[in-house]
C-alpha cells in the first residue's frame, strides 16, 4: 500500500526543519518592527482569523501582490510570513498577507471563500493590477482563485494578472488517505470540488506552478499535474522546478527583489 503520509511529510526529509517556524516568526516580527509601513489586522470578515495585513511600499503602489500562507490548512497564521513580502514591496507593490480560518474550525471550501473575500477587500484599498501567490496549502488556495468557479468578484478577476502556486497541492483526493484527514474531514465530493487540477481554469488566466527541485516527489507531481490538466483547456500555465530548493527553502527568494521567484511573482 502506498504511504501517503510519507508522501506529504516534508519536515521528515529536511534536517533542522523543526526550528523553522520559530525562525520565521522571529524574522517576521523583526521585519514588522523595522522602518516599513504595515497595516495589521484589517478585518475583512467577522471570524477571528478573517483579518489581513498590508505591507506598503515607499511610494504609490504599482499594484497589489497577495501572499497566502500554508500549513496544510491546519496550522500557522499570517504573522509568520511578513518578511517574505520584501521582494515585492521593495519593487513597489503593496503586499497583502491574509489570515483565514484553519481546520478543524473550517472546511477547505470555506477557506477558499475566505481567501477570495480577503483579496477582494485588499483590492478595494490598492489600485492597479493584482498578482497572487501562495505556498503549499496556500498554493492550493490561490490556484482555486484561478478556476472558472473562482470566488473572486468580477472587478478583481479583471485585474488579476498572474497566479503563482508555490509547492501547491492541486489534487486533494490523496489527502483523504492521510492521517491529516482526521482533522480536515475531506470527503470525495469536497476533494473533487476543491481540486484545481479537476476543475476548469478561468478563461484568460495565467498561472505558474513553482516547486523546489529537491521537494518530495508528490509535490513535483502535483505541479506537473496542474500544468498538464490545464494545458488541455489551452490555459497559460507552466510548471517550474526551482533547482536545489526544498519545500521550505523555495520561499527564501521572495525576500529578494532580484530573485527568479519574485520576478515571476510580480513581473513575469
Amino acid at each position: 500500500m502506498y504511504d501517503w503520509d510519507d508522501a506529504y511529510s516534508n519536515s521528515a526529509y529536511i534536517p533542522g526543519s523543526e526550528t523553522l517556524p520559530d525562525e520565521w516568526a522571529a524574522k517576521a516580527h523583526a521585519y514588522r518592527c523595522s522602518a516599513i509601513t504595515v497595516e495589521e489586522d484589517l478585518e475583512y470578515g467577522s471570524a477571528s482569523r478573517e483579518k489581513l495585513d498590508i505591507v506598503w511600499p515607499d511610494q504609490e503602489p504599482c499594484g497589489l501582490a497577495v501572499f497566502v500562507h500554508g500549513g496544510y490548512w491546519m496550522s500557522m497564521d499570517k504573522s509568520f510570513w511578513t518578511h517574505f513580502a520584501e521582494g515585492a514591496r521593495s519593487s513597489g507593490w503593496a503586499v497583502c498577507i491574509p489570515g483565514y480560518t484553519i481546520a478543524p474550525e473550517a472546511r477547505i471550501h470555506e477557506m477558499t471563500g475566505q481567501v477570495g473575500r480577503a483579496i477582494g477587500f485588499a483590492a478595494q484599498r490598492v489600485k492597479g493590477p493584482v498578482r497572487i501567490a501562495g505556498h503549499s496549502a496556500g498554493g492550493h488556495l490561490v490556484s482555486r482563485m484561478a478556476c472558472a468557479d473562482t470566488p473572486l468578484d468580477a472587478s478583481v478577476r479583471n485585474r488579476l494578472e498572474h497566479v503563482l502556486s508555490i509547492s501547491g497541492l492541486h489534487d486533494l483526493r490523496p489527502i483523504m488517505s492521510t492521517s491529516m484527514n482526521k482533522v480536515l474531514c475531506l470527503d470525495e465530493a469536497e476533494a473533487r470540488k476543491e481540486s484545481p487540477a479537476l476543475l476548469r481554469p478561468r478563461k484568460g488566466v495565467r498561472l505558474t506552478a513553482w516547486v523546489g527541485g529537491a521537494e518530495r516527489p508528490e509535490f513535483l507531481r502535483q505541479a506537473r499535474l496542474l500544468e498538464m490538466m490545464w494545458q488541455g483547456f489551452e490555459a497559460s500555465v507552466s510548471a517550474v522546478s526551482d533547482a536545489h530548493h526544498n519545500h521550505f527553502s523555495v520561499l527564501e527568494g521572495l525576500f529578494n527583489a532580484d530573485s527568479a521567484i519574485t520576478h515571476r511573482f510580480i513581473k513575469g
